[in-house]
């Protein structure tokens, strides 16, 4: 008998060992008859021969357990599979399991409980961010909206006929449908960055080009603003493979930054390098520095500005007209162009924005 149930178990540890999610075969007195490598590796411990409850500790696994066990002893009850969901909590990460307990009986009549631990983390990491963007974007959408229906029914009663109070409110009414609308651009953009994140382009692009352009488009907008611009121009730079219409919106985004939260400097330094060697790329790069000399950005700030609708000042965005989707944008389409973005910045002395590009 020892002799076949040695057998079975052996043929169950060879399917054991083919799965790729962490998998325990379980018997009716909960100890571990097998475990392949992963569930070893996600538990740390050998495992065979311990009980299932010292590794599935948490109650909703553990009555999971319970559950599909009891099916083994109760001939009268249908097999079925439980589902849990486990939380594993170790110094460097969580991790988020999906408990699978299905009764299965082996050849010669062996009766015990295949229990699977799938890592769900990023499944429900990806739900949560969108739930938090739905949310984010239904706020987003709802203030321009409240302030336009109020102003609709002000002008409708109170303020119908007086021509200083509708020429105010219309001033206002257009300020918000602006920004909805800019709103909702940059939605369609940051969608359509998303889509093609993985496409690397392989046009060529000349950044000394792209940046010249740039300024020109931002002209008038400088010049009422009042602010300085000290372009160190590389006319000579190699081009690099990239998308000149998404390239021109990166430094579109982060010269209009400089000049929105670094008017106070009154200057602003635009500089293009070429370096033949840089960390986490093979050969040479090209980086382009945007430096102001505003009021600059606290350090705790710093590693959240690329996430959607984080604003450091969400009121003084607003009033500016931002949206909060801008450096998102632009992190994405770097991202595409397999380059890197980095932020340096201290307080009251500017921040500086670096996108750096691989020449080949």
């Amino acid at each position: 008998m020892r002799l076949a149930m040695t057998a079975d178990l052996t043929h169950c540890g060879s399917l054991l060992d083919a799965l790729p999610d962490p998998a325990l075969l379980v018997g009716p007195d909960r100890r571990i008859l097998l475990a392949n490598p992963p569930a070893r590796e996600l538990f740390s411990a050998p495992l065979v021969g311990s009980s299932a409850l010292s590794y599935i500790r948490q109650p909703e696994p553990a009555a999971a357990l319970e559950k599909g066990l009891a099916t083994l002893t109760d001939p009268s009850g249908a097999p079925c599979v439980v589902e849990a969901r486990m939380i594993q909590t170790t110094p460097t990460r969580e991790t988020i399991l999906r408990v699978t307990v299905a009764p299965v009986v082996a050849p010669g009549g062996l009766a015990a409980v295949l229990v699977t631990l799938r890592d769900i983390s990023q499944v429900e990491h990806a739900e949560e961010q969108r739930r938090d963007f739905v949310a984010n974007v239904s706020h987003e959408m709802r203030s321009p909206l409240t302030v336009l229906a109020g102003f609709i029914e002000t002008l409708k009663g109170p303020a119908k006929g007086d021509p200083v109070a509708t020429a105010n409110f219309l001033d206002i009414m257009e300020r918000e449908a602006q920004r909805m609308s800019r709103l909702v651009s940059d939605l369609l953009s940051l969608s359509r960055v998303e889509a093609e994140e993985r496409v690397r382009p392989r046009a060529q692009v000349s950044l000394s080009e792209v940046l010249r352009a740039t300024l020109a488009a931002l002209r008038p907008q400088i010049e009422e603003a009042g602010i300085s611009v000290d372009f160190h121009d590389l006319p000579d730079a190699p081009a690099i493979p990239g998308d000149r219409d998404q390239l021109v919106q990166v430094f579109h985004n982060l010269v209009e930054n400089a000049m929105k939260y670094g008017a106070s400097g009154g200057r602003i330094e635009i500089e293009i390098e070429r370096q033949e060697q840089s960390p986490g790329f093979p050969g040479p790069v090209m980086k382009v520095r945007i430096r102001d000399f505003g009021d600059g950005i606290d350090a705790l700030h710093l590693p959240r500005l690329t996430e959607r609708f984080y604003r450091v000042d969400g009121h003084r965005s607003r009033t500016m007209g931002g949206t909060g989707l801008g450096l998102a944008i632009v992190k994405h389409i770097i991202n595409r162009h397999r380059g890197r973005l980095s932020i340096r910045s201290t307080r009251g002395e500017g921040s500086t924005f670096a996108v750096i590009l691989p020449v080949a």
